[in-house]
């Protein structure tokens, strides 16, 4: 069953015990009133008989003709009884005995009595007169209440049927006009396949569940987008990169087993195997850094880090590796809360992460000093690695981040084009980004902004 159908039956039935409750109020309400008001002139007749018959002999024969006429008019099924001290109808003939002894003492000892009497209602008064004490009692079926009753019940049900129906019909009107922001998403999503994983779900303007939903849709299918766009990368490019040096290895080892040679001879052979395996070994270590971003990522390994610990310990590795203050570290602008330092992260893989910039900055600046400045506001952390290399020219600086890329103008030094892009990789899960751009003087400026949640 499909959300705006069931959200319609949920807000029918809802509107059905709503309505239930309203009408039964509404109908116990009036019902209770009719019979009081019935309760209430059935009082009035007793009273009215009671008076008429025990008062009879202090009024004259006109006053009781007028009395008769005008009062003596009998409800519907009326029956009226006035019984004497002994329990004993007077006044009005009793062919049939209508209440026993027990209900008259009852009348006489409370004064007063009301109870139903299967569909009659019977009300008891007792009187005190010059001629005895009396008890009233008079028993009627308001028929007329019933029916208005019935009037009113299928009047009600009619009504409710009317209500139900334009309920639903409503609620299924709201449930596809709330509901098509979703259609809308869905039509979408169906025409996403694996070679257009570049389109997107439109996001809305809003921040309700729908919006919330395009957007991780969208971050999803840009994380499935980089991993398919890595696997072409590495399906065009790995081979070459792995096939080189082992290439390298086999033609080498060929050529010094071809015939017996110089010691010398083997020793260039074995330094050249060497410089190959390296090679390879880098590649390969590459390769594995980037399959470690999606492992970690996946089994969720975060804890709270704090960034500047993770350059302070990259300060200490790259000035014993290659000289004092080879590597600076800078800390400008940073606020006073301890907490506008920290990321949840992978540790380890954010250390990889400033490591390869770091390296890179060395790297194509021929192991000269490198600065890290490391600014703080409170809801952003920026850290810019600045060097004194060569430089990258602008229509490069878009593709320096894709894999496997390689600079023309750093074709002399080794790499395979994978440490920024493993870099990227890692900072924009921790809603990171790397920029690249040229030093004001000399050099490259790679720039690090996280924006803390």
């Amino acid at each position: 069953m499909k959300i705006k159908d069931r959200l319609s039956l949920y807000f029918t039935s809802l509107s059905i015990i709503i309505l239930l409750v309203g009408i039964g109020s509404v109908y116990f309400t009036i019902l209770g009133i009719l019979r009081t008001e019935f309760i209430n002139r059935l009082k009035d007749r007793a009273t009215v008989v009671a008076q008429l018959y025990l008062k009879a002999d202090e009024i004259s024969q006109d006053s009781l003709a007028v009395v008769r006429d005008k009062y003596l008019e009998k409800m519907p099924t009326e029956i009226i009884r006035i019984y004497d001290s002994k329990n004993k109808a007077t006044f009005i003939p009793e062919k049939t005995s209508h209440w026993d002894e027990r209900t008259v003492e009852r009348v006489r000892h409370n004064g007063h009595l009301e109870y139903m009497n299967g569909d009659r209602q019977v009300v008891g008064l007792f009187f005190e007169d010059n001629q005895g004490d009396f008890v009233v009692l008079a028993s009627a079926h308001d028929s007329a209440t019933d029916q208005r009753m019935q009037n009113l019940l299928e009047t009600m049900i009619i009504i409710f049927l009317i209500i139900i129906v334009l309920c639903f019909l409503a609620s299924r009107g709201v449930a596809s006009r709330l509901l098509s922001p979703i259609n809308q998403v869905i039509s979408r999503m169906q025409t996403i396949r694996a070679n257009n994983l570049n389109m997107r779900v439109d996001e809305g303007t809003g921040n309700d569940e729908i919006s919330q939903l395009a957007r991780n849709f969208n971050n999803l299918l840009e994380h499935l987008e980089n991993a398919f766009e890595l696997q072409k990368t590495f399906v065009a490019n790995a081979s070459h990169e792995l096939r080189t040096p082992i290439t390298s290895i086999i033609g080498e080892a060929e050529i010094a087993l071809g015939k017996p040679r110089e010691a010398e001879e083997y020793q260039r052979v074995l330094r050249s195997v060497l410089v190959d395996s390296e090679r390879l070994d880098h590649t390969i270590t590459a390769l594995l850094e980037l399959a470690e971003i999606d492992m970690d990522f996946s089994r969720a390994t975060l804890s709270p880090v704090r960034i500047d610990e993770i350059l302070w310990e990259l300060w200490a590795y790259w000035n014993e590796k290659l000289a004092p203050n080879s590597l600076f570290i800078e800390m400008a602008n940073i606020a006073d809360d301890e907490r506008s330092l920290i990321i949840t992260c992978n540790k380890s893989l954010m250390y990889i992460a400033l490591n390869n910039i770091i390296s890179n900055a060395f790297k194509f600046s021929g192991n000269q000093p490198v600065k890290c400045v490391l600014n703080s506001t409170g809801k952003q952390i920026n850290i810019d690695t600045e060097d004194s290399g060569l430089g990258i020219n602008t229509e490069e600086l878009a593709n320096l981040i894709k894999p496997f890329y390689r600079s023309k103008s750093t074709s002399q030094f080794p790499g395979h084009g994978l440490g920024l892009y493993i870099a990227s990789s890692i900072i924009s899960l921790y809603n990171g980004k790397l920029t690249v751009k040229p030093a004001p003087e000399k050099g490259t400026v790679f720039s690090i902004q996280f924006t803390l949640i």
